[in-house]
């Protein structure tokens, strides 16, 4: 089972519900890191992350946190395992093609080679495929 962390920022606890549905489906090996912590050399003790951030302003990456800090690992990702996940409410998610085509220009291994998007509040159906993808994460 690959050791995975689980790195998100959250506003109104849509992501948050998500990354935590996530770190459920991936069990005992799973560890939320909060993405003030996340650098790195914390990137390299895991085998698999999970990114989660909402799509905010013109469907872009939470500016003040997130976005610093996921700057801060593009050279760090090449080859790395990584999903990416967040919701959003306006738009059509191209917040979220955006930065998978970034973190595939930087080198990384995209789970399913798109991010796992919601629309306002994860229903069921969302939280049930969170925790799939959680589950795939840890055995891939």
């Amino acid at each position: 089972m690959n050791k995975v962390a689980i790195v998100f920022w959250s506003s109104t606890g849509n992501t948050e519900t998500m990354a935590n549905c996530i770190a459920e489906g991936a069990g005992a090996n799973a560890t939320i890191v909060p993405c003030s912590e996340m650098n790195a050399a914390k990137l390299a003790e895991y085998d698999v992350v999970a990114f989660g951030c909402p799509a905010m302003g013109a469907e872009q990456l939470e500016e003040s946190e997130f976005e610093p800090m996921f700057s801060g690992l593009e050279g760090s990702l090449n080859g790395k395992k990584i999903a990416l996940f967040g919701s959003y409410g306006w738009g059509d998610g191209q917040w979220m093609r955006d930065w998978v085509e970034r973190a595939q220009g930087d080198g990384a291994q995209v789970f399913g080679g798109e991010g796992l998007i919601c629309n306002e509040t994860p229903d069921d159906d969302v939280q049930a495929a969170c925790r799939k993808l959680g589950a795939d994460l840890a055995a891939w």
